[in-house]
């Protein structure tokens, strides 16, 4: 907590010496941004604003019920679900980078944001969003092992290798976030202040600078996208091992466990990359469209998540029954 702290006091100190040469130049500096938002009618503001927030308060509720359950049932303190608990923390934590701002503007039609807070908002959603891209593939890599190499799984996955591979995710996240938002905020902002996006992203701010951007779209589709399809491609990899693994089980329900519990991840991930590379690995723009797409990995897939894992998980269904005193349930 103490090193996103810094990491924010950094990034604000770096807007403020930014904005400052541009003052120096005889430019004028933007000092706070106006989200467009969702395009929508005004008298479905209301509506709106009910449906995101009981989508929200899911959110937050269902991933907390999880890391709750992991937390508090011994039988689920393994490698998996120790991940699954770094899972549903990242979820509610984008979702609560997001979604209030987005609640404000509905209801109270409160839109605007200073320049500070569209930094600390972006540069948020990146370290996040990065942290949980890198925690798939360790997700992806856990499987391998526990379906793959047994009788070495506890030897190789243990609590501490557990610790420093999950930190890695956060530094990894930490770092990626931070290139990319000081590389997005060196540029001068000095005319237009309206963001067409509901929260401060990448692709809307570049549009707002008052300089050629052609270098930082580059960058970021290099950057991003070797992220994106390194990742992507190391899951693959490893469920490809996994699907081969799994049909020399000769256990039927073995055989089921193993797919069950591999189809929850894998649909996870799906949902995941596939509205992220059409956001940011395509060529040109079309704006409605984008915020659209950018609900449904923003909001819709954190609620997305524990669903997923609660309905497709015989063993945290399970859990979930002892948390409620059910005792007699079991997972099969």
């Amino acid at each position: 907590n103490l090193k996103g702290i810094e990491f924010s006091l950094w990034l604000l100190l770096l807007a403020d010496v930014n904005r400052k040469e541009m003052q120096s130049g005889n430019q004028t500096s933007v000092s706070h941004f106006i989200l467009v938002g969702l395009h929508h009618p005004p008298q479905l503001g209301v509506p709106l604003f009910l449906a995101f927030f009981l989508i929200y308060a899911l959110t937050i509720s269902g991933n907390g019920l999880i890391i709750l359950t992991i937390l508090v049932d011994t039988q689920l303190h393994r490698p998996m679900y120790w991940f699954l608990c770094h899972l549903s923390f990242l979820d509610m934590t984008i979702s609560s980078a997001i979604v209030p701002k987005m609640l404000a503007g509905f209801l109270l039609d409160s839109r605007i944001i200073s320049f500070g807070g569209c930094v600390i908002q972006l540069f948020s959603f990146h370290f996040l969003g990065c942290t949980e891209c890198f925690l798939y593939t360790l997700m992806a890599y856990d499987r391998f092992l526990a379906i793959c190499k047994p009788l070495h799984y506890a030897t190789i996955m243990t609590h501490s290798v557990c610790n420093y591979l999950a930190i890695g995710t956060w530094l990894g996240g930490t770092l990626h976030s931070l290139f990319q938002t000081s590389f997005v905020f060196r540029l001068p902002f000095c005319g237009p202040n309206r963001v067409d996006n509901f929260f401060c992203d990448i692709p809307a701010m570049l549009r707002l600078a008052c300089a050629d951007t052609t270098i930082n779209e580059l960058v970021t589709f290099v950057d991003i996208g070797f992220l994106v399809l390194t990742c992507f491609g190391l899951i693959l990899t490893s469920y490809g091992y996994i699907v081969a693994a799994i049909l020399q089980i000769r256990s039927v329900n073995g055989r089921r466990n193993a797919f069950s519990t591999c189809a929850s991840h894998l649909t996870v991930v799906i949902v995941y990359y596939v509205p992220c590379s059409f956001i940011y690995l395509r060529p040109g723009s079309q704006e409605p469209l984008d915020g659209m797409v950018a609900v449904f990995y923003t909001v819709i897939t954190p609620l997305l998540n524990p669903i997923i894992y609660t309905l497709r998980n015989k063993e945290m269904k399970a859990a979930l029954w002892r948390l409620g005193g059910r005792k007699d349930v079991q997972p099969h």
